[in-house]
């Protein structure tokens, strides 16, 4: 056993594999135990939050002010505003209300801004312009009001007596407060979803929710698929043609398909992750069984088995002594594999709608369920469903290269 693992963890491949698998498991471990917020909790009133930190305006009001006096300032200020794509939308508005677009000059930002105040009229209509388009260049034209303007902000409170706005202080534009010093700060490194949750903290309960259906599903396929594998190969005969049989009528029926319209029969209250990984588990077990079938076939005759056989040795001693250690190797390996794929069709299944219950537990599938459902891939928000391909992938890539570092380490034809 130490010169097989010795053997296994010199496999470049292998050890890749599993440095990036446990990297992942390591991930969905401790991340629960520093940050305890429920995964499915809504801290965004809106959706789709862009990644970044969040900083209670309140409580930096209220902060001690420094004046920093930064060249760059104003000039971020209006590029966070007023983007090259802005730029160009104004430019064409102003060419469609009869501005010779030569008097337009989208790098100028204040003969560009004078230019729109003076024009722009949201009751303007402009012919082939949609509603989408005309709410745009509303929002567009809040956005921008006293961009320009160097004035600071008065903050006021209503006397009690009278009732009377007073001015208390002004924050000029070139008060900072250090964040540190800010009572109330959320790190959202990848934003929030169509629901206003944290995308990061659901993304780990995800994986780890996804990483026990994959097992669970992969246990079970890879056990059914021994068990009918071990007999149907070593016993033979009418057992064979009646396993073989239900295997074929397995192998003709899509398995897919197949799991489709058992999730659909089980009805979205009763569909838990446990009982979606059973499901997956009992449509999943042919190609094992088929596989561990063929390699017991060419075992079965050999000289150590038929010494066993003439021993006395009972049917089940044979197949656990003499039969089993010699595809070990194998059934370790088909485990990896049926993993991987119970996670891949969990996915699969639940952006169909048909996968666990949503008001449950959160896996890698409805993430990319409910991304789709609020058209985060059209709307270009990607930190809502890229986090979640990459981390898909990563488990299936991990989980294939400890598959392939293993084939090497086992079958004498691809060793060096």
């Amino acid at each position: 056993m130490k010169h097989t693992l010795q053997q296994v963890f010199h496999s470049g491949k292998f050890v890749t594999g599993f440095s990036i698998f446990v990297a992942i498991l390591l991930i969905v471990i401790i991340y629960p135990l520093i940050i305890t917020d429920p995964p499915l909790r809504i801290i965004g009133q809106g959706t789709f939050f862009e990644p970044g930190i969040y900083v209670n305006v309140y409580d930096s009001i209220s902060s001690p002010h420094y004046t920093l006096n930064l060249d760059d300032a104003a000039a971020k200020r209006i590029a966070s505003k007023l983007g090259e794509d802005d730029r160009i939308a104004i430019k064409d508005w102003l060419v469609a209300v009869g501005i010779p677009e030569s008097e337009i000059d989208t790098t100028d930002t204040a003969k560009l801004l004078d230019q729109w105040v003076n024009n722009y009229d949201p009751a303007t209509r402009i012919s082939g312009m949609t509603n989408a388009t005309r709410n745009y260049y509303i929002r567009l034209n809040n956005s921008l009001k006293g961009l320009l303007s160097t004035d600071g902000v008065s903050i006021a409170v209503a006397n009690p007596e009278t009732a009377v706005l007073e001015e208390t202080s002004t924050i000029v534009q070139s008060d900072y407060v250090n964040v540190n010093q800010v009572a109330n700060v959320r790190v959202l490194p990848l934003g929030t979803d169509n629901f206003g949750r944290d995308v990061l903290t659901e993304l780990v309960e995800a994986t780890r929710v996804s990483l026990q259906i994959g097992f669970v599903a992969g246990v079970i396929a890879t056990l059914i698929g021994l068990t009918l594998g071990l007999l149907s190969g070593y016993v033979g005969g009418f057992v064979d043609d009646i396993i073989m049989f239900i295997t074929n009528l397995f192998t003709v029926i899509p398995s897919f398909v197949l799991l489709i319209l058992i999730s659909f029969s089980i009805g979205q209250d009763r569909r838990g992750p446990v009982t979606i990984a059973i499901v997956i588990g009992f449509t999943s077990w042919v190609w094992t069984t088929r596989a561990v079938r063929s390699q017991v076939i060419s075992l079965r005759n050999r000289d150590h088995v038929n010494l066993s056989k003439l021993s006395g040795h009972s049917l089940v001693h044979i197949i656990v002594t003499d039969i089993f250690p010699y595809i070990a190797s194998y059934v370790v390996m088909a485990l990896i594999l049926q993993i991987s794929s119970g996670i891949l069709v969990e996915a699969g299944l639940s952006i169909l709608g048909l996968g666990p219950r949503t008001t449950d537990v959160p896996t890698l599938g409805l993430m990319m369920n409910w991304a789709m459902i609020y058209q985060a891939h059209i709307l270009g928000k990607w930190w809502a469903y890229f986090p979640v391909i990459v981390t898909i992938a990563l488990i299936a890539f991990s989980m294939n290269l400890m598959n392939t570092g293993l084939d090497q380490v086992f079958n004498p034809a691809l060793r060096d």
